[in-house]
């Protein structure tokens, strides 16, 4: 089992990455969303790894938290989702959203990945509904690896309230979360305010 590779980033290539580790240079398949946030080449990296092991090919596939490789076992675990499928679907949405995405129901949202039709978009919401839990898509104080998302407080309620009003305007629920989190929020702002920015930036 090999847990993570720490080393150097030594080629971004289409869908994959290779780091260079102990005079090894290790291929490692990963989301697109999340090579766009890796540093330069020639930087050390930390990319923690899930190892598939097949009778015809052995695959690494990465993620840069424990969290998305968490998400990743989950999705996986679903008959019909193979590691290429699970990869796809952490591609189009993250963690936070995908989590979004399940307990709203939203199998649009999820389907949107290339190779997962509705049905297995269905199915997915089914299994993990009781797996994933959505207070882990709320930030944690002091963790590096979280992700901005609705949280408590006055804050939090606005968010909230802003996302339900885009879905109740017939927005699917993943992309009105997406919108509301692209929103710098002030102490001083009312829904209202979020609700227009929100859509000004779901127009461009």
């Amino acid at each position: 089992m090999i847990s993570y590779i720490r080393g150097e980033l030594a080629a971004v290539e289409e869908d994959r990455v290779v780091v260079e580790a102990g005079g090894i240079g290790y291929g490692i398949f990963m989301a697109g969303s999340a090579m766009g946030r890796l540093p330069a080449i020639g930087s050390q990296v930390k990319i923690h790894t899930y190892f598939s092991v097949k009778e015809d090919s052995m695959q690494l596939f990465g993620f840069l938290t424990e969290d998305d490789l968490k998400v990743f076992r989950l999705v996986i675990g679903v008959s019909g989702i193979g590691p290429k499928g699970g990869l796809n679907i952490l591609s189009q949405l993250t963690p936070d959203e995908l989590r979004f995405a399940v307990f709203s129901g939203d199998a649009k949202a999820i389907s949107s990945a290339p190779g997962i039709g509705k049905k297995t978009a269905e199915k997915l919401i089914l299994e993990l509904k009781d797996k994933l839990k959505l207070e882990d898509a709320l930030p944690h104080s002091g963790d590096a690896d979280s992700v901005p998302g609705i949280g408590a407080g006055p804050a939090g309620t606005v968010q909230n309230d802003a996302v339900q009003a885009l879905v109740a305007l017939g927005y699917g629920s993943t992309e009105a979360l997406k919108a509301v989190r692209q929103v710098e929020i002030t102490e001083d702002m009312q829904v209202e305010d979020v609700l227009k920015r929100a859509l000004k930036s779901m127009m461009f």
